[in-house]
């Protein structure tokens, strides 16, 4: 018999295209019935629970650093008058979803990837598929959503403490005006800004969810499996946070032209 040739890198495309079956397999139980709605509003207070303080707690330090930055910044090259517009922006677009989803993955993501994972060596997700029960729709599905609502409403939460945050910090530390900074930002912000940032963190918190559950259902076997698989779905969410916001941000920039002065 012949020897089995092993082609380099065709393990991770398996993996890639597990996960993107998984995430295909949410997107369809998310309308099949019953939906497990008592399971979706635990996973919902839970992942408010784990994240909520500490989104606001790193939101005021990040707005404060981006509007000081600015605030230098602005002062060298005699722009004083657009700190305002270009703090509130970098908080709205970039800093906002972006923390919102970093830390959606890093609490909720792996407490989620370690109860399937546990679920998983334990043999309860074979148990369930034994007895009929489709597991992707009894238990990915309402954690995937709870993430996906989740990550929405605090995106707005961190949106406005980060923009308050770098108020204080530009109007109080930096001495500048408060009229010039609401000014800057009314005559630059515009709807959009606000439309993007939401439909960025409502994508962190999908791939959050999803890209835990593939973790927790794919364990390399026993509790130090379930660990290594907590650690992989952290970072894996994070690499896949930057591309997807790269991506996102060069669509908008193409699609949404500049607003006028």
């Amino acid at each position: 018999m012949g020897a089995t040739v092993s082609v380099p890198g065709t393990g991770a495309l398996t993996q890639v295209g597990r996960l993107a079956t998984l995430s295909w397999e949410v997107l369809r139980a998310i309308f099949k019935r019953p939906f497990q709605f008592r399971e979706w509003i635990q996973q919902c207070w839970f992942f408010a629970s784990v994240t909520i303080l500490p989104t606001a707690l790193v939101a005021i330090p990040f707005g404060a650093v981006i509007a000081l930055q600015l605030g230098s910044l602005t002062q060298q090259i005699g722009a004083q008058s657009f700190t305002g517009a270009a703090s509130a922006l970098a908080i709205v677009q970039q800093a906002s979803p972006l923390i919102t989803a970093l830390l959606v993955a890093g609490a909720g993501g792996s407490a989620v990837c370690a109860d399937i994972g546990a679920r998983k060596i334990r043999e309860e997700i074979d148990a369930m598929e034994v007895l009929g029960v489709n597991p992707i729709q009894r238990l990915i599905v309402p954690r995937v959503l709870a993430a996906i609502v989740v990550s929405v409403l605090l995106n707005g939460l961190v949106s406005v403490v980060g923009v308050l945050g770098g108020y204080f910090f530009n109007v109080v530390m930096q001495g500048g005006t408060p009229g010039a900074y609401l000014a800057s930002f009314n005559a630059l912000a515009q709807v959009p800004d606000l439309w993007i940032s939401e439909i960025k963190a409502l994508l962190y918190g999908f791939v959050a969810g999803v890209v835990a559950a593939f973790r927790g259902l794919n364990p390399a076997g026993g509790p130090k499996g379930v660990g290594d698989a907590v650690n992989q779905a952290v970072v894996i969410t994070f690499l896949l946070l930057f591309l997807i916001n790269v991506v996102l941000t060069a669509i908008y920039l193409r699609i949404v032209p500049p607003k006028a002065m």
